[in-house]
């Protein structure tokens, strides 16, 4: 009989993917993306959601010796008292106002002492309604998420009034977006801010805009200009002496006179909120 050699299909089982975890399929994207507040539009995806890590990283602030806020001076804020103070960021953004409130002591919101605590609805309260107070603002968004820093400091969002678009959850994103306010209305609404906080107590720092005004020319001055044109020309001089009493220009932007921003000036620096 003749010899039969078995062929046998032998399947050698395939690596495992190197890949950690189950990644989902493309979902749908969450409601909100379709809210008209939603900032964007267009292609969006979702970011692939990370391992979480064992340990995390120190805050900013952990180690009170680094802390920023602690060492700051009260110049670099528009209002200070004996255990709080209030800043604002070190230019202007899109919104009316964006300012913070601190706590004088190195301390984070849970570990507030009671008297502090109490203090601290107050003066949320009395900081909300200074910056309502402002033209043109609307609402006041107050919000506290403590990841980046360890010191307290809560949020203080102006929305501009008429602006529905920027209700909501996503103010500090709009916030960003927006091309910013003008510097010298900036600093006017600091000042108006920092003196109704004053009315209770503490110490206002932020000033109003200075501005430059050209002086006027005077009667006397245009009299003596007619008395040197000839005859035919005093009619249309007097006439421009009576229309025109005073001249003022244009307040100027950006004047010299005004606080420079790139230094520890109004204080905070701006980016991502902590």
């Amino acid at each position: 009989m003749d010899n039969f050699v078995s062929i046998h299909r032998v399947r050698t089982p395939r690596p495992r993917s190197a890949r950690v975890g189950f990644v989902p399929e493309p979902q749908q994207l969450p409601s909100f993306t379709y809210w008209p507040t939603f900032p964007f539009e267009g292609d969006i995806r979702v970011k692939r959601l990370l391992d979480p890590v064992p340990i995390e990283p120190p805050r900013h602030g952990d180690n009170p010796a680094e802390c920023r806020a602690c060492a700051a001076p009260d110049d670099a804020y528009i209002w200070v008292s004996d255990r709080w103070r209030v800043r604002a960021l070190d230019r202007p953004t899109g919104l009316p106002a964006v300012l913070i409130l601190e706590s004088r002591s190195h301390l984070d919101l849970g570990d507030l002492p009671n008297m502090l605590a109490a203090e601290l609805g107050v003066m949320t309260v009395r900081l909300e309604r200074a910056i309502r107070s402002l033209d043109g603002v609307a609402r006041v968004h107050v919000n506290r998420w403590g990841d980046g820093a360890a010191h307290l400091h809560v949020w203080f969002l102006a929305r501009p009034y008429g602006r529905l678009q920027l209700q909501g959850t996503f103010l500090a994103l709009w916030d960003d977006i927006l091309p910013p306010i003008p510097e010298d209305q900036w600093r006017e609404n600091l000042a108006l801010v920092a003196a109704w906080l004053a009315e209770f107590g503490g110490r206002p720092l932020a000033e109003p805009p200075r501005i430059n005004w050209t002086a006027p020319t005077s009667l006397a001055d245009a009299e003596r200009e007619a008395q040197t044109r000839p005859d035919d020309a005093l009619e249309p001089a007097a006439a421009a002496v009576e229309n025109d009493d005073v001249i003022v220009s244009e307040p100027a932007e950006g004047n010299g006179d005004a606080p420079d921003t790139d230094g520890p000036g109004l204080g905070a620096h701006h980016g991502q909120p902590s």
